[in-house]
C-alpha cells in the first residue's frame, strides 16, 4: 500500500503555468466564492462563472436587489476563488486553487452584453431565463492578477497586463 503524501508545514514558491490552471479550472468547475467589500468588511458569495476565451474577464450574473451588486457599485475591486476542492483527506493535496483579482462592473444591454452573456449561457444554459430576467445584472470582471495554490502550501502568481 502507497505511503500518503506528506502535507508540507511551510509555503513554499512553485512553478505553474497559472494561464492553463485557469483555464482548466474555468472550463470544469461551475462555482467560485466572490469576495466584495461591504464598507470595510468582506462579503462573499457563491456564484456561478464563465471566463472568456482570451482569460481576461470572469463573468457572472447576479440579482440586482443583492448585497454583492450594491458592494460592487460603491466599490469595483473584487475577488473570485475558483477551485476544485473536495471533502476527501486526499484533496489536501490535489486541490487546485485560483484567486481572481479585478475590477468588476455591471453591463448594460448591447453589443458587449450580447457577447458576454453567449459565454456565460454556453457554460450554463439552464439560466438564460434568469439571466435574462430585467431584474438581473450581468457582471464582467477586468482581470488583474492571479493566485495559484496547489499541491498544499506550493503558490504560484501571475500577473497580466490589461
Amino acid at each position: 500500500m502507497a505511503e500518503p503524501k506528506r502535507i508540507p508545514s511551510a509555503t513554499q514558491k512553485g512553478a505553474a503555468d497559472v494561464a492553463k490552471k485557469l483555464q482548466a479550472l474555468g472550463a470544469k468547475e461551475a462555482f467560485a466564492v466572490l469576495a466584495t467589500n461591504e464598507n470595510g468588511r468582506p462579503y462573499t458569495s457563491l456564484i456561478s462563472f464563465a471566463i472568456t476565451p482570451d482569460l481576461k474577464k470572469v463573468i457572472f450574473a447576479t440579482p440586482k436587489n443583492t448585497r454583492k451588486f450594491r458592494n460592487i457599485a460603491s466599490t469595483k475591486d473584487v475577488a473570485v476563488l475558483i477551485d476544485n476542492r473536495s471533502n476527501k483527506n486526499r484533496g489536501f493535496i490535489e486541490t487546485q486553487a485560483i484567486t481572481v483579482l479585478g475590477i468588476a462592473k455591471p453591463l448594460r444591454r448591447g453589443r458587449p452584453w450580447l457577447e458576454y452573456s453567449g459565454i456565460f449561457l454556453k457554460k450554463h444554459p439552464e439560466l438564460e431565463e434568469f439571466i435574462n430576467a430585467s431584474t438581473t445584472a450581468l457582471i464582467v470582471i477586468d482581470v488583474t492578477s492571479c493566485i495559484h495554490v496547489g499541491n498544499f502550501q506550493t503558490i504560484t502568481v501571475m500577473e497580466w497586463d490589461v
